[in-house]
């Protein structure tokens, strides 16, 4: 029998130590992934606390959920498939991880326990790198003394010559075809060729140089960990030959301060994977290792797929004409005229 302390236990392994033994432990400050993260809009600080977040430890286990990031959806399909445990990859808070409201009574409902890693959990394997392309002669996951700034300089595979071959990579990795294919099937279902999908929409993509061009020197760097045209400069400091820069999880675009700084450095620049398809980067390795670890326990992945649709074409008539009586009669009420004047 397997329990939710082995679930804890496994992930100690995997993190090499790192793991809290409980909430209530991390708060003496002696956890080095305990870290609070906030960007000063008041009230939405959370902590990130590697560990059991919530649950009994001796409850047994028999099937298990890795996610990227809890939400409702989540939970209610834990709870609707019989999971016992998700062990989320973001941490967790009240509200935001639970349909707005308090996470304990959500998980106590479906008596699932909860566990979250992050940082933890970062650096830990070169995968992301190698998804990429690349073998990593040197990275931080602190560049610049800011913690979880992960940056990675690395040398193209062998395979790998241009930013087209990494793009090449990404989607036979990914198996983006079968999203394509995917997406297509809604739109003809739907009615409409409007309808984005976040995998496909946010796919790797060349921002700076000739795509044939080759790699001599790459620099790896995931631009929503605060990464900025400062780093970039500190980092061809160190490194003269990199020619490359390579943002993935997060993006820039067009008139980003990076992609002009890399302009202005004479650098190629390219996009990678977002954070759509971390769960691939990360999850996957994750839930193999915790398959291996905990023998009999039936380990499942949670992907979210999102997708954009126009308002008028999204739900069928049915709910269009429940959408709109609703709308008119109780959201804007004696203001409709207002509107309408």
């Amino acid at each position: 029998m397997k329990t939710v302390a082995d679930l804890l236990d496994s992930l100690n392994i995997i993190t090499d130590g790192r793991m809290a033994p409980s909430v209530e432990a991390a708060r003496d400050g002696s956890y080095e992934f305990v870290i609070l993260k906030s960007s000063g809009i008041y009230g939405k600080s959370v902590l990130e606390i590697p560990s059991l977040i919530h649950g009994d430890p001796t409850k047994e286990i028999k099937k298990i959920a890795v996610c990227m990031t809890l939400t409702e959806q989540s939970v209610e399909l834990a709870g609707a498939t019989g999971v016992d445990a998700i062990v989320a990859h973001h941490p967790v808070a009240d509200a935001a991880s639970c349909g707005g409201v308090t996470l304990r009574d959500y998980l106590d409902l479906y008596g699932i326990a909860v566990l979250e890693c992050h940082e933890a959990f970062h650096g830990l394997h070169p995968g992301i790198a190698h998804l990429h392309g690349h073998s990593i002669l040197k990275s931080s996951i602190a560049y610049g003394g800011l913690h979880g700034n992960v940056m990675y300089v690395g040398t193209p595979l062998e395979e790998v010559r241009s930013m087209r071959d990494i793009l090449t990579r990404l989607d036979s990795f990914m198996g983006l075809e079968v999203e394509m294919d995917m997406l297509e099937a809604e739109r003809r279902l739907k009615g409409s060729n409007n309808i984005q999908e976040g995998s496909l929409v946010t796919r790797g993509r060349v921002l700076l140089g000739d795509a044939d061009s080759p790699i001599h020197k790459l620099v790896h760097i995931f631009p929503h960990t605060g990464f900025t045209p400062d780093h970039l400069r500190a980092a061809l400091k160190e490194d003269p030959d990199i020619n490359t820069v390579l943002a993935s999880i997060s993006r820039v675009y067009e008139g980003h301060a990076l992609v002009e700084a890399a302009k202005d450095l004479g650098l190629q620049l390219m996009v990678g994977n977002s954070h759509v398809l971390e769960i691939m980067e990360n999850g996957m390795p994750l839930a193999r290792a915790l398959q291996r670890l905990l023998e009999g326990v039936d380990v499942q992945i949670f992907r979210e797929r999102v997708t954009s649709t126009p308002i008028d074409v999204f739900g069928n008539p049915r709910m269009q004409e429940y959408a709109r009586r609703f709308s008119e009669a109780h959201l804007l009420g004696k203001n409709a005229l207002t509107f309408a004047g």
